[in-house]
């Protein structure tokens, strides 16, 4: 299982958010260096989300995405506001590994179809849900897709995508353990790759993930954030408890 270091950015800065409260935030200083430490420390994947472009689709903090890019070793995965063909173009063109794609790929099938034809094996899937996925949640988490996450599973079926990433809003930022039971059964409903995001906060939470088959398949992937940055999982011990466990 991979581990995937998150910088979360806002206003160029590196936060941190409370369930995606844009009002419950915390700050941790230049996103650039936070990546490059993860790096160093052996993350082959850094986590990038563009907080203000997932609540506008305005590409707000794209040069500092692409910075991190430029900067760190390690592949980047980067989300937040990408809306337009353009917008992946941008990412991929410019050093970006992957780019991972929610509210656009929520309300537009042509648009998913498109960019994962056009970038194949190079786009994610964001399914951000509430209630444990009786809503899958876009536009920075303050709106709703009407969709259940089964739903918006189903919708992927027949979509050659990377992988979707699954976060149980109701975890992130809060340190209380991930979801295993809900991400069992998204493990269970699609083929797709699958990485898990949010309530990491501990080794024994990453053995318990990395541990977690359906079927014979297990998760491709795990995205830890507050517990990395508050210093309650140290890097490096996160880094290894993936890498054995499994």
């Amino acid at each position: 299982m991979e581990l995937y270091p998150a910088v979360d950015l806002q206003q160029g800065a590196a936060v941190r958010l409370v369930q995606g409260d844009f009002d419950r935030r915390h700050d941790y200083g230049d996103p650039v260096a936070l990546a490059e430490r993860y790096a160093a420390a052996g993350a082959r994947w850094i986590h990038v989300v563009d907080l203000d472009a997932a609540r506008t689709g305005v590409a707000h903090n794209r040069e500092l995405v692409l910075e991190i890019a430029r900067r760190v070793p390690a592949a980047v995965q980067a989300g937040g506001g990408i809306r337009r063909i353009e917008d992946a173009d941008a990412l991929l063109g410019a050093g970006v590994a992957r780019v991972v794609v929610g509210t656009a790929a929520m309300r537009d099938a042509a648009f998913l179809a498109e960019v994962t034809s056009r970038h194949p094996g190079r786009v994610a899937v964001g399914l951000d849900h509430r209630g444990q996925g009786a809503e899958v949640a876009v536009s920075g988490w303050e709106a709703s897709s009407a969709l259940t996450l089964d739903d918006a599973l189903a919708r992927l079926d027949e979509v050659a995508v990377a992988a979707v990433v699954v976060t149980a809003i109701e975890r992130d930022g809060m340190l209380a353990g991930p979801d295993v039971d809900g991400l069992a059964r998204v493990l269970a409903a699609t083929r797709h790759p699958v990485v898990a995001s949010g309530g990491v906060r501990s080794v024994e939470d990453l053995h318990d993930l990395a541990s977690l088959r359906v079927e014979g398949r297990g998760l491709d992937g795990a995205i830890v954030g507050k517990a990395l940055v508050d210093g309650v999982l140290g890097i490096e011990e996160a880094l290894h408890a993936c890498a054995a466990s499994g």
